[in-house]
């Protein structure tokens, strides 16, 4: 195995995040509403890459900034606070970084967003993607050519999908499985792609098309089935107040892989996400509301709780003697531009 190989590959389209919380209430036409609390930072596919870097994981990300303000803060934030290698990234003359305003309310939030495509596709910003761990991908109709080429250069494909607006939910799309170590889907979208009516019979249904299948349920957990080792395991989430769940499943997804590429057992593997995206929604934004393992360190030294000690016991020998220094959270406004 080469150790320089990066233990994540990821592109996507990455957006500057406005995050507005403590609304009261959704805002109705005609109506002005002040806010308790607001956040900024990277989000869209930055999520999953600070995520992942919070975890010591070494991650590329190919992207593309906008020659913006946005764009520069963004940059800064991934690979100068983050350690995000972005040797892949470009930055495009003339195009702006999508924006991103997120109205979040009680455990869900909905999203207003200005932008336009980016000049460079994924296919063009890969190449030939160089040879890694694994790779994160969100699933598409038309499927990304580089990712076929990642998977038959030895990547590890873990995937996940997002809301068809047509609502069509086409079963083709899941002959991508072929491609994939792995499939971590919501539970709207797993019974919506296989056709069936519960979390559970969707898990089955997946799981004869991927070795290793996960159904997240948000506040009632997630269950999965790993068919290279012949586990199952299904487990509660936390009971945690929700500031922001933007970003939580991206969070998930990062925290899962992290344990996967640690070999530990399915349920370990499964706790750790939950509680990793668990502890993610009581910040603003996604990205930056990436605990990594000082957050969950300092989750688990300070636990009281005697059901949750033991549940969580695997953790006294998982964490890292060093766990880091404290994560930064997202700013109320951007540090302004100097130079």
């Amino acid at each position: 195995m080469d150790d320089d190989r990066p233990d994540v590959l990821l592109t996507g389209l990455l957006f500057y995040d406005l995050v507005l919380t403590g609304l009261g209430g959704p805002p109705a036409a005609g109506e002005e509403i002040w806010t308790a609390g607001m956040g900024c930072g990277p989000g869209g596919i930055a999520n999953l890459a600070v995520a992942a870097s919070r975890f010591g994981l070494r991650t590329s990300l190919a992207t593309v900034f906008g020659d913006d303000f946005y764009g520069a803060y963004c940059q800064e934030v991934i690979a100068g606070q983050e350690g995000v290698d972005l040797a892949l990234s470009r930055v495009a003359d003339g195009w702006h970084t999508p924006v991103t305003v997120a109205l979040a309310h009680g455990q869900d939030r909905a999203l207003v967003t200005h932008g336009q495509e980016p000049p460079y596709s994924q296919d063009v910003l890969m190449g030939d993607p160089p040879e890694a761990r694994t790779a994160l991908v969100h699933l598409e109709a038309e499927p990304r050519a580089w990712i076929g080429k990642a998977a038959a250069g030895g990547t590890q494909i873990y995937a996940d999908v997002g809301w068809d607006p047509t609502r069509r939910w086409s079963r083709d799309l899941l002959d991508q499985l072929a491609l994939c170590h792995a499939f971590l889907p919501n539970e709207t979208e797993a019974m919506a792609y296989t056709r069936t009516d519960s979390a559970v019979a969707a898990l089955g249904t997946l799981a004869e098309l991927v070795p290793v299948a996960v159904v997240t349920r948000g506040a009632d957990g997630a269950l999965a089935v790993d068919q290279t080792t012949g586990e199952f395991a299904q487990v509660p989430a936390l009971d945690i107040d929700v500031l922001d769940a933007t970003g939580a499943g991206d969070v998930f997804g990062a925290s899962f892989v992290t344990a996967s590429l640690g070999g530990w057992p399915l349920e370990e593997r499964l706790r750790f996400a939950v509680l990793a995206a668990g502890l993610s929604v009581r910040h603003h934004g996604g990205a930056l509301a990436a605990p990594g393992w000082y957050g969950v360190d300092r989750w688990w030294r300070s636990l009281t709780d005697p059901g949750l000690k033991r549940a969580y016991g695997f953790l006294a020998d998982r964490l890292p003697d060093d766990p880091g220094p404290p994560v930064r959270h997202a700013p109320v406004t951007p540090p302004a531009r100097t130079g």
